[in-house]
């Protein structure tokens, strides 16, 4: 017990040598001490992550930590990290967002049922940048989160990942509300590891290559430069039907209709790299000099909604006849004729004029079939007329292809060491530098800007939106001998941060207002108009913090902790948050701990200002809706008001049980945030508020038909269970190793405003699992390993195209992976497997709930398991 304590005492002393922000995750240490200490059996245990006999969870840490070594994140079919850590932390949740803007490129991720941007992201201890994309589209829980792209971190270059289960603000600042998830990457000076994968879904889609690599160098007699690399490409998938209007279009005649009108599934990644450099120098017995960084890049691009060649305004839809078959234009200043007329008039085709405006009323009329097919003969005397009309150029109609080209890159430079004199004898430093970049290009196929007639081009660059971050951070930890136990370490630092959200305007094309604006056609780049030159913009913030940390061990079985931090932004001010932790051995088996706490998420600069036209399903029907910064004056007469960080308080409680080779935690949680920052419910407009936007200069105003913006307008309370079990033994000729981990997760909206929704209330609760579990079984030979994982999700909430009557609740499901791999020598290995190798399928959409469906989808989109059923693998990998 005593040397036990001691460790963890020594722990605490060196852990700002590794952390950033003073948090002290005494296993952490403990880690990097054991590769040079021998201890004790179940010490070896929390500190020899990553192996198959390595408990997950960290039983002398007064909070809750996963750690998730490289080599199981390995054992998984699927290469993106987001789905690797989803198969390992059941509290940990992601969708697949298959038709969801720009939520398709960067996918946000749920910790404990809070959006994305509610956990704190680190890189060897340090802050993460956040990523450029906002998830406008985000399915509910992430609607306007901006979190970091944790998808870009390869498995090869991590010894492991950390996953803290309690909020930290206190240590970190802000957005650790959930948790903080720690990327540690591998520090070998030699050796290394290259790795060919190729894979594929069942239905025959989807094929995935992956090619990685991962080799340890020495840098002088006294460092290391470990460098990693990840090279994939993989196809997109679909999970769909053919649409019924599709069906009816092409039924009656109409040429060109795709056989698959809209497709839902995963989008198509090329040229996904990523390059990890992590490199450590000893400067002196005392001090070190540490730099890591990356650079990555993809293009990603996916399905989006298709446009009707009957009904889509602005491009294909017009009223020219009155209901006594007279001839009209659209309504305007000097129109005598009122939009009620314009509403009431038969459904044509819209037509323009080569020869302008006023020549658009004499056109030939081109009225719609009973059959929903245009009149041919009509449509073909257009020319004659110089007319035209989009009918002509693509009469089926067509679907946008939404996709980016996502680039992301980081820095970190930094000292750390021991002070060898004065008063600060024996305390640890720790100066870094950090500069992280994320950038997204959006390009968008397949549409056209119709305000420019025929000659419109089909493809467009709509703009790009960039996040630049900077931080630097001094820490220092130093042990007193106050009489106690052991002695307090006491820790301190200051931080500096700045967050730059940059909207640079898109191609001429893709915002232009064309010759044939005034006649009726959309304005933009259909599906995403392009960010116009009075949209773009730099947008910067800055805010310094100042933080203290205390852990007195005041007898060998009692622990106790004390966190303040004070965080200042030039924004909207100052906040300060505590945190207090607390352990206590009941026995040499059995310890339970506990922590209260309070924290913030700051707004993100982008959040604030960023201004947006996207297309979207409302109520089943496909519109145009604006996003508005929240201080824009519509928004503030919708009810906007300036943005203000969000405030939480949580506590949690647990229990830690060692005997043996059986290590069991159990961890209770509660977090109550007030005023989350989200997207707000689509508003819409009435016909005054076009004419102001109109006047601002938002284009397409009169096709729009919602506005929404960031607001702090509901609060919450998420509570939970944690438990993880772990256990080995030698079985079966070999060594085995069982790890249980489960989670409960609850979330009510306890406070929302008329501008929340009722269904957005509703997929805040319901949309997760309340449930899930993954129960494991890693079997080792001399010459084959086995690898098992049952995963187990509870009920849901299924839900298509954000629409509230398609909501039903789905069933549990489980799902099954496995991995067998043989080891031909020392060197080489080869391994099959599959994720969800028995194929179960999602949810199929209820069309009984919904009989309207006609979005060509086959599965509801929020199945935590994802649409694309079984995926099979083999893999080959070269250990030198």
């Amino acid at each position: 017990m005593k040397l036990k304590n001691n460790m963890l005492n020594k722990a605490v002393k060196l852990a700002l040598t590794t952390t950033t922000a003073g948090l002290f995750m005494s296993g952490t240490v403990m880690a990097e001490e054991a590769q040079t200490t021998e201890v004790k059996k179940n010490v070896e245990k929390i500190a020899v992550v990553g192996t198959r006999s390595a408990p997950r969870s960290i039983g002398d840490s007064p909070v809750p930590i996963d750690i998730i070594g490289g080599e199981e994140l390995g054992k998984s079919g699927n290469t993106d990290m987001l789905e690797l850590l989803k198969g390992s932390v059941p509290s940990f949740n992601v969708h697949q967002n298959p038709i969801s803007d720009a939520a398709s490129l960067v996918r946000p991720a749920n910790l404990r049922g809070l959006p994305s941007d509610s956990t704190l992201v680190l890189l060897n201890g340090k802050r993460r940048h956040r990523a450029s994309v906002i998830a406008f589209l985000g399915g509910g829980i992430n609607d306007g989160a901006q979190g970091a792209d944790i998808s870009v971190i390869p498995s090869i270059a991590l010894k492991q990942v950390e996953v803290l289960r309690d909020g930290a603000a206190a240590q970190y600042g802000s957005d650790a509300i959930a948790g903080v998830m720690n990327f540690v990457l591998k520090d070998a000076s030699e050796g290394g590891s290259f790795e060919v994968r190729q894979g594929e879904y069942y239905e025959g889609d989807g094929d995935t290559t992956q090619i990685s690599g991962n080799v340890g160098l020495p840098f002088t007699d006294s460092g290391f430069a470990n460098l990693s690399f990840q090279y994939k490409t993989a196809d997109a998938t679909s999970r769909s039907v053919q649409r019924p209007d599709a069906a009816a279009l092409a039924a009656a005649g109409v040429p060109d209709v795709s056989s698959l009108a809209q497709v839902w599934g995963a989008p198509k990644v090329d040229d996904d790299i990523s390059i990890f450099g992590n490199v450590g120098l000893e400067l002196t017995n005392d001090s070190e000099f540490y730099m890591f960084g990356n650079y990555s890049e993809r293009d990603v691009r996916g399905g989006f909604y298709y446009r009707n060649p009957t009904t889509r305004p602005g491009v294909y839809g017009g009223n020219i006849r009155d209901v006594n078959g007279v001839n009209m234009r659209r309504p305007g200043d000097d129109d005598p004729q009122g939009q009620d007329a314009w509403d009431a008039a038969t459904p044509t085709v819209l037509v323009g004029s080569l020869d302008g405006y006023d020549e658009q009323i004499n056109c030939p009329l081109v009225e719609l079939q009973a059959n929903g097919a245009p009149d041919q003969n009509a449509l073909d005397s257009l020319t004659a007329a110089n007319c035209f009309a989009f009918n002509e150029k693509i009469p089926g109609g067509f679907t946008p292809n939404f996709g980016g080209n996502i680039v992301d890159t980081s820095l970190t430079i930094g000292t750390k060491g021991e002070f060898t004199g004065g008063y600060l004898e024996g305390a640890y430093y720790d100066l870094s530098g950090t500069v992280g970049f994320n950038e997204s290009r959006y390009f968008i196929y397949d549409t056209v800007n119709a305000s420019l007639g025929l000659d419109s081009p089909r493809d467009f660059s709509p703009g790009k939106y960039s996040q630049l971050e900077k931080n630097f951070n001094f820490d220092l930890s130093k042990g007193f001998d106050w009489g106690l136990a052991y002695d307090v370490n006491v820790a301190g630092g200051l931080e500096w941060h700045e967050e730059t959200f940059t909207v640079t305007s898109g191609d001429v094309a893709s915002f232009t207002a064309g010759p044939f604006t005034d006649q009726g056609f959309g304005i933009g780049s259909n599906g995403f108009p392009g960010f116009k030159p009075s949209d773009a913009g730099e947008y910067t913030r800055r805010n310094y913090a100042a933080y203290m940390d205390v852990e007195a061990p005041f007898t060998e079985e009692f622990l106790l902790g004390l966190a303040l931090r004070y965080e200042d932004y030039d924004s909207f001010g100052s906040t300060t948050n505590y945190k207090l932790t607390g352990q206590y051995h009941l026995t040499d088996d059995l310890n339970i701990r506990g922590s209260i706490s309070t924290g913030f998420r700051a707004p993100t600069v982008g959040q604030a200002n960023v201004s947006n036209v996207q297309t979207n399903l409302s109520s089943g029907v496909l519109v145009d809706s604006a996003l508005l910064p929240p201080t824009n004056p519509i928004a503030v007469q919708l009810g906007g008001t300036e943005l203000q960080p969000e405030e939480s308080q949580s506590y949690t409680f647990g229990a830690v049980y060692t005997i043996g080779d059986l290590f069991f935690t159990v961890d209770y949680y509660n977090i109550q945030v007030e005023d989350r920052i989200s997207q707000s419910e689509k508003i819409e407009l009435s016909q005054a508020d076009k004419d102001t936007l109109e006047a601002a200069g938002v284009p397409n105003v009169q096709s729009l038909a919602q506005v929404s913006f960031f607001t702090n307008d509901f609060d919450t309370t998420t509570q939970g269970v944690d438990l993880v079990a772990n256990y080995s033994a030698d079985l079966l000729g070999g060594s085995s190793t069982f790890s249980l981990a489960y989670n409960w997760n609850d979330t009510e909206v306890t406070r929302s405003s008329p501008i929340t929704g009722e269904f957005k209330v509703s997929r805040l609760e319901n949309d997760l699992p309340n449930h899930r579990s993954t129960l494991s079984w890693a079997q080792q030979w001399e010459s084959f390993s086995a690898f098992t994982r049952v995963n187990y999700y509870g009920e849901y909430q299924g839900v298509h195209v954000d629409y509230d009557a398609t909501a039903k609740t789905a069933d549990a499901a489980i799902t099954l992976d496995a991995e067998v791999t043989y080891f031909l020598n020392d060197e080489m290995s080869f391994s099959v497997g599959a994720q969800n190798l028995l194929d179960q399928d999602a949810e199929e959409l209820d069309f009984d709930v919904a009989p309207n469906n006609n979005w060509g989808g086959k599965y509801y989109e929020t199945s935590p398991y994802g649409i694309n059923g079984g995926f099979y693998y083999v893999k080959a990998t070269y250990t030198f």
